[in-house]
């Protein structure tokens, strides 16, 4: 088979595309005849080496769709011919980015049949990074308000449309060329991230029981400054290691919670996908495609998804 891999960290330019053996998968495993597979931002991390993958050479990529070309001895739930799609790979687990995926029956789950392959791959890591931080970690309840800090980044558009489907009010942040599809896509509030008054907009919105922030180092302590009380805050990421509040005494007056999420922390990927799979299926969730890209544009790829600007997820299709 065809599968992108690197045999060193570095830049996109130790990307090589490769003729490789099909692996065969193992007896909790399924092998994954691969139609989609997602670029995400955590790709690059384990390409540079920031964190560490399994033993090089490594194929990326974090989540795929596809049809299941053979089952392990072990696996009772799917057989061969099912449209599926994964997620929780790339890590200690080969990627994506290739013809075939092995992936643990765990880590997949069915794709309805009106859901064509990109989407289900586009949104399968930030469809359960969204699940994590709006309903498992902060326990968002129907009537409450979401703050989602960049609503047209991968996880960012999912987790609007998921706190909307929750029956949440939903605030959030983003360019304005993206604000009209935003809004389509369930937010209540849409505001330029960049604007002086974004504390006072988003207060006047309605103070967020429920903050959903990529950039602690940007945005924790205003985070703090607009939350209501007892508000939780789903810290997914930020830029620079060092992260702190610059009010500790305001932060605890409004008994202020703080969950750190990892996608890759999640203990059943099938049950989520499974849940993720039902609002697709019933139109309640999307996932936007940006650009798709074939196997030789992987590097091309992972430059676009740190660098440029755009709603939703890019896509390689082998």
């Amino acid at each position: 088979m065809r599968a992108v891999r690197f045999h060193e960290h570095g830049g996109p330019e130790v990307l090589t595309v490769e003729e490789i053996p099909r692996p065969a998968p193992d007896a909790d495993e399924v092998l994954v005849d691969v139609d989609a597979a997602a670029i995400n931002p955590v790709d690059t991390y384990f390409r540079e080496g920031g964190y560490d993958p399994g033993e090089l050479p490594w194929i990326p990529g974090s989540d795929c769709a596809g049809t299941v070309a053979e089952v392990g001895a072990d696996v009772d739930g799917y057989d061969e011919g099912d449209r599926v799609f994964a997620t929780g790979l790339g890590n200690w687990l080969q990627g994506a980015c290739a013809e075939y995926a092995v992936v643990p029956e765990s880590h997949l789950a069915y794709l309805p049949d009106g859901v064509d392959f990109e989407t289900g791959a586009a949104i399968a890591l930030v469809g359960v990074t969204a699940w994590q931080t709006l309903v498992d970690a902060c326990s968002l309840e129907p009537g409450e308000r979401a703050l989602i800090h960049g609503g047209s980044g991968g996880v960012g558009h999912v987790a609007v449309q998921l706190a909307a489907a929750t029956g949440a009010r939903v605030t959030t942040t983003a360019a304005p060329e993206y604000h009209d599809r935003l809004r389509a896509l369930g937010a209540d509030d849409v505001f330029d991230y960049r604007r002086e008054d974004l504390e006072d907009a988003v207060v006047e919105a309605g103070r967020p029981d429920v903050i959903v922030d990529h950039r602690l180092d940007d945005y924790l302590s205003f985070d703090v400054d607009v939350a209501a009380q007892s508000a939780r805050i789903a810290a997914m990421g930020n830029t620079d290691p060092a992260a702190t509040f610059e009010n500790v005494p305001q932060c605890r007056a409004k008994d202020v919670s703080v969950h750190h999420v990892s996608m890759f922390n999640t203990p059943d990927f099938g049950a989520v996908l499974g849940r993720l799979a039902n609002l697709l299926e019933d139109g309640d969730l999307t996932a936007e495609v940006a650009d798709t890209y074939h196997l030789v544009e992987v590097a091309d790829a992972q430059e676009a998804v740190m660098s440029e600007s755009f709603l939703g997820k890019l896509v390689v299709t082998p």
